[in-house]
């Protein structure tokens, strides 16, 4: 089991980093001798750089074979990312009052939610879809461990985010706000033909880099 000791200690360190600094007692007085804006900076360096070495960890993990090796499996990521880039694009440039993302100024438009009349929560959907595709390409007991977790914490945060957001703005007046949005509706998927160019370029960005920075291609 010696071989697993750098992919645990990853995944504790990866846990660790994501549950410590944003619990009360801790972000309050990082935030207070860093200043917002550094502090989010420093947190989105380290959790990028901790995510590296534990996807890369997995790599290296020993191999112990879980899922079924069936070719066509690796064919998920290919045929998912470019939705899972869509939905990460168009939901960081949405105004977001239920979810994660959200950057775009100005007031939701409850008649007109874009993304959100697919799903309130578009970067934990895109989350679920990339790591649920990743462990039907991978199958082995380390990747299952670590997109299992990221797709389980996706899925958990969908569901934590619109029970804390109607506690926040109270039931009736978060029912109303979300009238028109869905945790998931594939009927109401209208990208935007902006999105949908930007989906496209990254998709082919990440199936460029993905065999210089991870180490194999996604091409099977």
């Amino acid at each position: 089991m010696a071989g697993w000791a750098e992919f645990t200690l990853a995944l504790i360190v990866f846990l660790a980093s994501h549950a410590i600094p944003v619990r009360p007692p801790v972000r309050p007085w990082l935030v207070s001798r860093l200043g917002l804006r550094p502090y989010l900076f420093l947190y989105s360096i380290l959790s990028i750089g901790v995510l590296i070495w534990l996807i890369l960890a997995a790599r290296y993990a020993p191999y112990v074979r879980v899922l079924p090796d069936w070719d066509g499996l690796r064919w998920a990521p290919v045929l998912v990312m470019p939705f899972v880039c869509w939905l990460a694009i168009a939901g960081l440039a949405c105004r977001n009052p239920f979810s994660f993302g959200g950057m775009a100024k100005g007031v939701f438009d409850a008649d007109a939610p874009g993304v959100l009349g697919f799903t309130r929560h578009p970067l934990p959907v895109a989350l679920a879809l990339w790591s649920g595709a990743h462990l039907l390409a991978k199958g082995d007991l380390a990747h299952v461990i670590l997109f299992g977790i990221f797709g389980g914490f996706a899925v958990m945060a969908m569901k934590m985010l619109d029970r804390r957001k109607a506690r926040e703005l109270g039931q009736a007046a978060w029912s109303d706000l979300a009238r028109n949005t869905s945790l998931m509706n594939f009927s109401a998927v209208r990208p935007k033909a902006l999105h949908a160019t930007g989906a496209i370029v990254a998709f082919f960005v990440l199936l460029f880099l993905h065999q210089p920075v991870i180490g194999f291609s996604p091409i099977p």
